[in-house]
């Protein structure tokens, strides 16, 4: 048996093909009754959408990449879990590049890996810098995760550096006085980890703490192994700390099993703080305190703006009517949109590596 078009939906339910169209697209200005019936002869007939079909038409493969440093740090993999979803959302495939930090492969990308598979670009950058971006002419659209490298990219974030100072200014509220910055970078610089850093230093000079450049203590990566030899340094130094903020959850977690091996108890002798909130703080003994990043809006705010670009790159005189769905999205419509900057929520969540084990 033949597969069922989209005429033969139309002849189906007594209506005209664009009004199937329009139903499939979930247009707005379809009658809830004719809704009801094209939907039902959809489902009668087994009708499916040809997606490779309607992105070829529009010039489009219908396919998007999303490229992080590394796959295997959790809050990389939380999130493309996320950005899925929100692709499918839209009948986009993801394709996941791991950059590893490095240049020339975050440049590759950014180029569209030297070929047209690709529609858009959701990438993560930690190697690529401002000139990088100037000239972009050809390239596909773009939208960059994490701290901006002020250039007129499309960018999505949080506030790491108001983030950091909250973190901070809960240690101090504990009463800690000597709060040291596990992965903390004592330079200018428009990164995560020297926007966490300036939140930290703020929070310290509110309270009126002098900061200490030896309460930054550098590490080699952002991994679990990383934050442990960086704690264990610090304490065959014998450097008096009462609290640590670590610049993720992976150093932190290290640093937790550096304190327990050495007899270092958990908040009462040193509070724990780490940024990302992944699935792994839920379950470490004790429980992490965190910085929550809202992983879900990052990857939502992230695929829509990315759908409106790639709609002006294929389609200039008029946006994708539904681009902007759910209000994430504002303005969409004709023409080519100003680039956006969007800094989505996060929350402080305080678990007991600060607030000690319930009825203590």
């Amino acid at each position: 048996m033949a597969r069922p078009r989209i005429k033969d939906v139309a002849r189906h339910a007594g209506v005209s093909e664009k009004t199937v169209s329009n139903v499939i697209n979930d247009y707005a200005h379809v009658s809830d009754r004719t809704r009801t019936v094209v939907r039902a002869s959809i489902e009668q007939l087994g009708y499916r959408v040809n997606l490779a079909g309607r992105h070829l038409r529009k010039g489009r493969t219908g396919i998007i990449a999303l490229v992080v440093p590394e796959l295997d740090i959790p809050y990389f993999a939380e999130l493309a879990r996320h950005v899925i979803r929100e692709a499918e959302k839209c009948s986009l495939t993801v394709l996941i590049h791991q950059s590893g930090a490095d240049r020339a492969h975050e440049l590759a990308a950014l180029a569209g890996f030297g070929s047209t598979f690709v529609d858009g670009i959701i990438l993560s950058p930690l190697a690529l810098t401002a000139d990088d971006l100037r000239d972009r002419a050809g390239f596909p659209p773009t939208v960059l995760l994490g701290e901006l490298l002020e250039e007129g990219a499309d960018h999505v974030a949080i506030d790491n550096e108001r983030a950091a100072r909250e973190a901070t200014r809960h240690l101090i509220s504990l009463g800690r006085r000597t709060v040291l910055a596990v992965g903390g970078i004592d330079a200018p610089g428009l990164g995560t980890a020297e926007a966490r850093t300036r939140g930290y230093r703020a929070a310290l000079a509110e309270a009126g703490i002098a900061h200490d450049p030896a309460a930054l203590v550098p590490v080699d990566s952002f991994r679990m192994p990383a934050g442990a030899r960086a704690v264990a340094r610090v304490l065959r130094d014998g450097v008096r700390f009462d609290a640590l903020l670590c610049l993720n959850d992976q150093l932190a977690l290290g640093a937790l099993r550096t304190l327990y091996e050495h007899g270092v108890r958990v908040p009462e002798d040193v509070a724990v703080i780490g940024f990302d909130d992944v699935e792994g703080g839920r379950f470490s003994v004790p429980t992490l305190s965190t910085v929550a990043p809202d992983k879900a809006a990052v990857a939502k705010v992230a695929v829509q703006l990315l759908r409106r670009r790639i709609e002006e790159a294929t389609d200039p005189d008029g946006a994708d009517p539904d681009a902007g769905r759910d209000g994430v999205v504002d303005g969409a419509g004709p023409g080519v949109q100003s680039p956006q900057d969007r800094i989505v929520a996060h929350r402080l969540v305080l678990r007991e590596s600060t607030e000690g084990h319930e009825g203590r």
